[in-house]
């Protein structure tokens, strides 16, 4: 009873392990061979390098492992495979990584020294139109000051336009006052010596016949 109580958790195991897909590697470093059944006798399928990864399918207590590799099923014996891929694969398999690694890191590096000559190259062009903003804005603040003294210079302008307009007025008012006054120097002129002329007229007329009147 107690047998076959032993041998039905057994089987329970062995179903457990077989249900749940698992990997295992070939151990030894010759070529092993794939059996179609489980003995020595003349019937390998297929010969495996070690390191070669398979389905483990079954395992039983005799000793043998039922595996797959690719379309091909089979036994070998359970003792050259193991959970783990050999030394040699590890080793192979570190070796890739490390090679790849390294490759990366001399990708990085030289990604990262254009990472830094551009950017050398953008703090070097902020720097330039840090400076060309100044220059911009220092010529802006020229240009302001040029524009404010060209509004004051054309506000003279215009006040000067001004004044000649009212000088020439006063000038030409002048002129006129001037002739005015000269006509009228010249009309006063005229009868004053029309009045002359008339009274001497009239005494060149009046004192020869007052003297006539006396020597008579």
């Amino acid at each position: 009873m107690i047998k076959f109580i032993v041998l039905f958790l057994a089987l329970i195991t062995l179903t457990l392990k077989v249900g749940a897909e698992s990997f295992v590697y070939i151990t030894d470093q010759l070529d092993l061979p794939i059996r179609s059944d489980k003995s020595f006798d003349n019937n390998i399928i297929r010969l495996l390098p070690s390191g070669t990864e398979l389905s483990l399918l079954q395992s039983t207590e005799d000793g043998w492992a039922q595996i797959q590799f690719d379309d091909t099923i089979g036994w070998i014996k359970s003792f050259y495979l193991s959970p783990d891929p050999s030394s040699r694969e590890k080793l192979k398999k570190l070796t890739r990584t490390y090679n790849a690694n390294k490759l990366l890191i001399s990708k990085l590096s030289s990604e990262k020294e254009e990472l830094e000559s551009q950017l050398l190259s953008i703090k070097q062009e902020n720097t330039d139109l840090v400076v060309q903003s100044s220059k911009s804005q220092a010529e802006k603040e020229h240009i302001e000051q040029i524009y404010q003294d060209a509004l004051k210079l054309e506000h003279e302008n215009e006040k000067l336009i001004q004044e000649k307009l009212q000088l020439k007025a006063e000038l030409q008012l002048a002129v006129n006052n001037t002739q005015i006054q000269k006509d009228t120097s010249s009309r006063n002129w005229f009868i004053v010596g029309a009045i002359v002329l008339f009274f001497g007229m009239i005494i060149g007329f009046i004192v020869p016949g007052l003297l006539n009147r006396r020597r008579y």
